[in-house]
């Protein structure tokens, strides 16, 4: 494993014990409405802080890029980009589908990834060029290429009402045209189970970076294929991200760019 992906892990495993005694006595912990539907809790900021002690241990000449805290650190090659809980609704609710999201760009690029499930111990991990795994065994997305016989997740555009019918128009045609669809409500587990098979596909519009980019690298490590509407690989700037095996992946982006309007897939 990478010297750089080691940190990570050490990272993500930090905050998931954090996660984890918190969530044993769920109802004493303070949580704040940023705005609606998008909650954080005191659980959010201790996560992050530890995330970033590490790291800022291990490469203090590294930038950083946090749901809460932001971009912090001196210009650098090198960023992380962190969401500390991804799935806090969840979490605050006690359903167990949350998980710890580390990615590491380096110029820009997303080199590599870690995503934690403190609830199932299952911990994803991968680097640019050498794969993907769960757990140190290396995963693949699945062998599916019909999309009638495929699983797909989603999430919904809570976050920014502007194109829900757009995101309307898109599930209803998928929805008829697949095996089913799921909503679990944490992107970055999405992508992950994207990976190692427990679905075919994925698309969600209006993620931030720290969403995704872990995700879609492991995503596209497993040997799936990832882009924004377009086509193109600029998700982590539009937001806008599809996602799946390569033939489930071909056929969703047709779909989804069916009914999108040229301003959503810019």
């Amino acid at each position: 494993m990478h010297p750089i992906l080691n940190i990570a892990v050490k990272a993500a495993r930090r905050a998931g014990s954090i996660i984890n005694r918190a969530s044993l006595e769920i109802e004493k912990v303070e949580v704040r409405s940023k705005q609606p539907n998008d909650f954080v809790t005191e659980v959010d900021r201790a996560a992050e802080n530890a995330i970033i002690e590490i790291i800022q241990e291990a490469y203090p000449e590294h930038s950083i890029l946090a749901e809460e805290a932001g971009e912090t650190g001196a210009e650098s090659e090198f960023q992380w980009i962190i969401d500390p809980l991804d799935g806090t609704t969840n979490f605050i609710h006690g359903f167990p589908q949350y998980a710890i999201s580390i990615a590491i760009a380096e110029r820009g690029v997303v080199q590599h990834g870690v995503i934690y499930d403190p609830n199932r111990n299952e911990l994803f991990t991968a680097s640019r060029g050498r794969g993907a795994f769960l757990n140190d065994r290396r995963i693949r997305v699945s062998k599916r290429a019909r999309l009638n016989e495929s699983l797909i997740g989603t999430g919904f555009p809570f976050k920014n009402m502007d194109h829900i019918d757009s995101y309307l128009a898109i599930f209803k045609d998928i929805a008829g045209k697949t095996a089913g669809l799921r909503r679990p409500g944490a992107a970055a587990l999405d992508l992950a189970w994207l990976a190692c098979g427990r679905t075919d596909g994925f698309f969600e519009i209006g993620l931030m970076p720290w969403d995704m980019a872990a995700g879609a690298l492991l995503a596209t490590e497993a040997g799936g294929l990832a882009s924004d509407f377009a086509g193109e690989g600029d998700y982590l700037r539009t937001g806008n991200l599809v996602a799946g095996t390569p033939k489930v992946f071909t056929q969703l982006l047709q779909i989804i760019q069916s009914h999108t309007s040229e301003a959503l897939r810019a």
